[in-house]
Formats: C-alpha cells, structure tokens, sequence
C-alpha cells in the first residue's frame, strides 16, 4: 500500500475530515491532500510525526507509515526528469572542498526548521560556480524528497527571464496544473513560494541577473535549500549565505590537469603542469579548456600546451574548446558594464601591478576619486575586479590580458601611448615625493605639493612605496623604454635612503641595474659610477648575487679613480666590502675597507667616513677579533661626535653595545644598549633595531636572565621576520639555541 493511501485509510477510521485533522496536527489541509493523492514527496519526519500522533495510531501503525515514506523518499529521489531537471554534473569535480562542506552544514542547520536556508555562490566569470552547485545538489538531492529543480536564469542575457515567469517553471516543474498557476508574476512567485513551504524541494537558480530576479522566488518557511549562482554579490539580498569562489590553489590547478588529461598525470610533467597552471591563472574554466585541448591531442606534450600558452598576445586565443572560450566567458560580463566603467575596466590594462588602489586608477582616467570609486564598486559587483582589504583591488592575468585586448580595440595608439606615459610621469613623480621623506635635507612635500595620494607624514610615504611598488616599478620600466633617463636616474636617487629600511625586497636590483643604464645613456661618468654602486649594493644584499656585486663595484672603482672621483671610490671600496663579507670572505672585506679609508677623508665624506668603522667592525667581529672591533667603534663614535649623524651613530652604538657583550663585558652592553635604544627607533632600520635586541639578549643571558635573553631574542626575530636570509638573523637563531642548550 502507498503512503498516502494508508494515511487517507488512518484519516477515515479516526473519523477525522482534512480539515480536522490539519487542526490537530498542525499540518495544512492542502498538504494532507497532497499527501493522500500522491501529488507531494515524502513528508518530512517532525510532519509525519506529528500526523501519527494526531491520529492516534499505534507503534506498529507509525512503523508502516515511516517504512512507506522512506520507500517513497527513495523512489521519489531518482525521480522522472521533468521540465527543472538539472543538467549533467562533471565527473571530474576537483577543489572545492570547503565550499562543499559550507553548503552541506547550511542544509544542516536549515533541516532543523525556520526559514528555508539560502547559499548564494558567486565570483569572476569562469571560476566554476555552476559546476560547485551542480556537486552539491548531486550530493544532497537524496535529502530532498521534494525533489531538485534546476533553472537558469541566463542573468548575462540582454532580456534575462523576469522572477514571474521562472515561477511558472518551478509551479510546472512541481506538478501544479497550468489552470491553477496564477496569472501575475507576483500572484505566481508568492504561489511558488507557498508550495516550496510545504515541500522539501532542493532549488538550484544559476547565473542570476539581480536581487529583483531572486527575491520573489526565495521561499520564507520550510525545509528545502536553494542555492544560487551569480556573477554579482548580490548584496541587496538578506538573510542568505555568500561563498565567493576565487580561483583554484596550485595544488587543485595541477589535480585538475591531471584529472583531465593523461599528460599531465605523467611524474616528468609536474614542472610543466606547475607552468600551465600558472599562465591559466588557476582559474578553473581555463585549466579546464587547456586540459581538454591536451587530451584530445595525444602528440602534444604538457610542455607543448606551455609554449601556446606562453605568448601574452596569442593565450587568450587558445584558450578556446569546440564553443567554449576563456574570452566569450568574460564578454557576457564585460557587456553588462556601463559606458564609463568599460572605460575604466579597459584603461587598467595601462598599470604595471598585480593589484591597485582607487588613487592610482585615477592617473589613467583622470575622473574625480569618488566617481572611480564608484565605477570600480561596479566592476567588484560584476566580478571583473576582486577586493583586496579595504582599500585595494586585484584583476586576474587572464582579465588583465582581455582589457588589454579591449584598450586595443576601442582605443587609437596614440592616446594609448600617450596615457600609459602619462602615468607613469604621475606615479614617478609621486614617487620621488615619498622617497624624499627619507633623504637628509628634504623630508615633507613642498607646501604646494599636491598629489593623488597622501604623503603627509613619512609612514604615510613608506606605506604608499610598500603598496605600489610594483606599479612605481612598472612605471620605472615604462620612462625607460621611453628614453627618460633623467627621469628614470632622478626616482631611483630619491629612493636611495628609503632603500635602506627595505633590503628584503628584490626589486632594488631592477631599480637600480635601470639607473645606472639610464646613467650610461645620459653620458655622465660620476653618475654612472654612483649608480654602479647602488647596483652593487642592491646585487648582494638584495639580490644576494655577492660575485656581481663585487665585479659591480670594482668597475665603480675604476671609473672613480680614472675621474678624481674620491668619494665615489670610497663607497666602491666599502661596496665591494660587503659583498666580499656576504659571502664570508672577511679578511678581503677587512683590507678592503682600509683601503677604503683614505679616498673618504680626502673627500671629507664624512658620514662615508665613519660608515667604514661600522663596516669595519662588523668583518673584525666576523673574524672573531672582538677587542679591535670595539676599538674601531669606540673610533667611529669619536668621528662622530665630530660631527653627529642619526644613521652611523645610531649603528655605531649599537655595533658597539652587540660587540661588549661578545667580550662578556654584559653590564656595559646593557648600558650601551639602553643609549642605542632611541637612536635604533628614530632611525627605524629593521637590521638595526634587531642587532640591538640581539645585543640585548647576548648581555642578560650572560648575566643568567635566560627568560629575559629569549623574549629579547624572539624579539629580534619579529623585527626582522621578512628578511629570514639576513646574516643577522643567522645570528640570533644561533644565539637561541645556544640558549636552548644551556637550559637542558
């Protein structure tokens, strides 16, 4: 016997109407008549519990119904494919394991009653939202006896459906006869929405246009689960559950390669497979069209797929399958921009960097801030454009790649040229503001600066150069290739002592190796050698390329001493001393910088001069010879005190403080630490501030306060935490383990 002919048999015996008996249960007339006609899925527990108990059936009674009402949840859950029925899923769904294990708590929750959950998905075109859906509802459909509607919205049409006529979809899909649907699209969605009370349905609404075309159609109470796929965020919409889909880790890059394609499987590809992932973006449907392509062509090896892929100009192009393509993905969204924003979106293919801020898109557009504000709002809400924290913004390669494709298109050469130079002179200019914050002698903007970007103190300026480094170094390249030397030599000086309290970063080696070829070109001998150098100092501590930053500043040495340059050779001396340092080699470095010593005094250099007793001390130290290194402090303090810098008097306190507790002398350390303290926090350079703390440490944990030593030396290390390869914090680690051991 079916269930609803044994509950319609239960109902007459108790002598109970439908609606007597919906009274007692608690359950609606209509959905017990449903039950009974076989016109509904199974009933949800608590509503079969409930009508058990209000017919008042025995144990053995209730056993029957609930057998019949799995029988028909199991049946009912392969139901006929009807007219929502959801396409096929992927076989080979890879990732996304979060996201599925979110949905499948949400339905959780929602199973234990108030309103019908809702999980809205939604990302850039391409990252894979309907086929995360389409998993979950696979996995889930069996908890739905109401069974799984599926519809598309087509949300990128120029005429998506309105939410009335999707209504009369779902109504039809549900069973519920043409005569009976209602004849208004706002009598049909609350006819819809009626129905989804009281069935325990699992809706899938893909590609979504906008709240207007959801909302209606989301049910109030009742145990389904809707999930619902948009480009946007849809952020007009309340009380549903956002997962934003961002592209693939590498680890599920690779995995889906080599899920899709047997070359990529192959152990001798992982560095290929490695490659392709990264040209792809990691954005699942390129991984996908490239995968394909591999598979259905067995000559082609993974490096094959690279080489296509390689070219910025051609990659777009090949990521294209039968009548799938990376580009027709990002078209339907770029369509739906307005007239300003596809300007905008199409003008960001002209900065150099990975990620922007609203300031910096200004230079390319020249709109007020608070319109570009706006306009990039439109492209985050389209997924064109990723938020970063609060105040910055990503565009994927593969976008990046298509708004260049549209500047191309949409824009003559010539204003391409001449805006993509023009911000570049406006982004170097804003650069050489900030970096003056930090060279003797200049310091604030002039008082009629003004600028996109606030600079108005120097921890203004040096976050500024930390967030746009790579867009000010990309603009850098771009005056380079242009020709604009003197203003590719004029940034990179004004960068020079800001440089100094960033040495982990890599990118000084490209600024400067660009400076001193601007120098060439220039003609001009003394700036050449003084960019020599700075490329010297860049290659080996930046770079930590010790042998070119030797070679480097020898040949700076040379051009010094051919032009009468003394101070130039000096700093070429001390350059080639630390290179000779880094890379252990002491005794050169020693007797370099002695030689080092005489061209500075001639050149009354003299924060140059006492420079070369820090550095001097430093190689006296590395070679074990603590007592000539403190005499050599001890020196460059009296040069000081001659005439006081901040920066060589605050390392020369400090190189003095780390060298007395080497010698044991741990209470004079302390006290000279102590003087350092204030000189190593105005000067504000990590390497010294960490010195200092590694003195600190050495002193007391001679003087037995192990607790103390080991939060000076962890200390240390947090000040220091992005430049792990520094030969500073070799030393603290060291020092910590020494201490490690004497406590065991």
């Amino acid at each position: 016997m079916t269930m609803g002919k044994r509950l319609r048999e239960l109902r007459r015996t108790a002598g109970m109407t439908l609606e007597e008996l919906a009274e007692a249960s608690g359950v609606s007339a209509r959905a017990i008549s449903d039950m009974e006609r076989g016109h509904s899925r199974a009933p949800q527990p608590r509503t079969l519990a409930a009508l058990a108990v209000a017919l008042r059936v025995g144990k053995e009674e209730r056993r029957r119904l609930e057998e019949d009402a799995r029988a028909l949840r199991r049946n009912t859950a392969a139901a006929r494919p009807g007219p929502c029925e959801p396409p096929r899923a992927v076989p080979d769904f890879t990732g996304r394991v979060d996201e599925l294990e979110a949905v499948r708590r949400t339905a959780a929750d929602g199973a234990r009653g108030g309103p019908a959950p809702v999980v809205l998905v939604h990302g850039q075109a391409g990252v894979g939202k309907t086929t995360v859906v389409l998993r979950a509802a696979e996995a889930l459909r069996g908890d739905y006896p109401g069974g799984c509607l599926y519809v598309d919205l087509r949300g990128v049409d120029a005429a998506p459906p309105s939410a009335g006529d999707v209504a009369v979809r779902l109504l039809r899909a549900l069973e519920i006869p043409v005569r009976a649907i209602a004849a208004s699209d706002e009598e049909r969605c609350a006819q819809l929405r009626a129905v989804l009370r009281e069935r325990r349905c699992l809706l899938v609404l893909d590609n979504a246009a906008d709240e207007a075309q959801v909302r209606p159609l989301l049910p109030g109470e009742g145990a389904g689960l809707v999930l619902v796929t948009c480009r946007r965020v849809l952020s007009g919409l309340e009380g549903v559950r956002r997962l934003a889909l961002s592209p693939f880790t590498p680890e599920e890059s690779a995995a889906l390669l080599r899920t899709v394609a047997d070359q990529a499987a192959l152990p001798s590809a992982a560095a290929d497979v490695a490659e392709v992932s990264r040209l792809c973006g990691h954005l699942p449907l390129a991984l996908r069209i490239a995968g394909t392509r591999l598979s259905t062509r067995s000559g082609w090896s993974v490096r094959h797929l690279v080489d296509r892929l390689a070219g910025e100009d051609r990659r777009l192009a090949s990521l294209r399958s039968g009548d799938v393509s990376v580009v027709a993905a990002f078209t339907l969204s770029h369509a739906q921009l307005s007239p300003r924003a596809r300007r905008v979106f199409r003008r960001l293919a002209h900065l150099p960097g990975t990620d922007l801020s609203a300031p910096l898109v200004v230079l390319v557009t020249d709109d007020t801030l608070a319109d570009t504000v706006d306009v990039l709002d439109e492209l985050v809400e389209l997924g064109l454009l990723q938020p970063q924290g609060t105040d910055r913004y990503q565009l994927h390669d593969l976008l990046r790649l298509f708004a260049g494709e549209r500047l191309r298109g949409e824009e003559p050469e010539g204003e391409r040229t001449t805006v993509r130079l023009g911000m570049a002179r406006r982004l170097l200019e804003i650069t050489v503001t900030a970096g003056r914050w930090f060279e003797p002698g200049h310091g604030a903007p002039p008082g009629n600066w003004s600028g996109p970007v606030p600079l108005g103190t120097a921890d203004e300026a040096a976050y500024w150069l930390r967030a746009e480094a790579e867009n000010w170094l990309g603009a850098l390249r771009i005056a380079a290739r242009a020709g604009e030397h003197r203003r590719v030599v004029e940034t990179a000086e004004a960068l020079h002592w800001y440089s100094d309290t960033t040495m982990a970063w890599r990118g000084w080696y490209e600024v400067y190796g660009l400076s001193r070829a601007a120098a060439v070109e220039l003609g001009d001998r003394r700036l050449e050698t003084v960019h020599l150098n700075y490329l010297s100092w860049a290659a080996s501590n930046c770079a930590r390329r010790w042998e070119e930053g030797l070679r480097t500043a020898l040949a700076a040495r040379d051009i010094a001493a051919a032009e009468g340059d003394l101070k130039e050779e000096a700093w070429a001396l001390q350059y080639a001393a630390d290179a000779l340092k880094s890379a252990g080699r002491h005794a050169e470095a020693l007797e370099m910088i002695r030689a080092a010593l005489r061209p500075a005094d001639l050149a009354g250099d003299h924060d140059g001069y006492v420079q070369l007793f820090i550095r001097m001390g430093g190689m006296q130290i590395g070679l074990r010879r603590y007592e000539e290194a403190l005499t050599t402090y001890r020196e460059g303090l009296r040069e000081v005190a001659a005439r006081p810098g901040l920066s060589v008097r605050a390392g020369a306190v400090v190189d003095t403080a780390h060298v007395l507790a080497l010698l044991g002398r741990w209470t004079e350390s302390l006290d000279e630490a102590g003087r350092a303290e204030p000189l190593a926090t105005a000067y504000g350079v990590p390497a010294l501030t960490c010195r200092l703390h590694l003195a600190r440490g050495l002193a007391l944990a001679g003087l037995g306060e192990r607790t103390r030593a080991r939060a000076e030396l962890l200390r240390a290390l947090e000040v220091i935490d992005d430049q792990p390869l520094h030969p500073v914090a070799a030393e603290v680690r060291e020092a910590l383990a020494a201490l490690a051991a004497s406590t065991d």
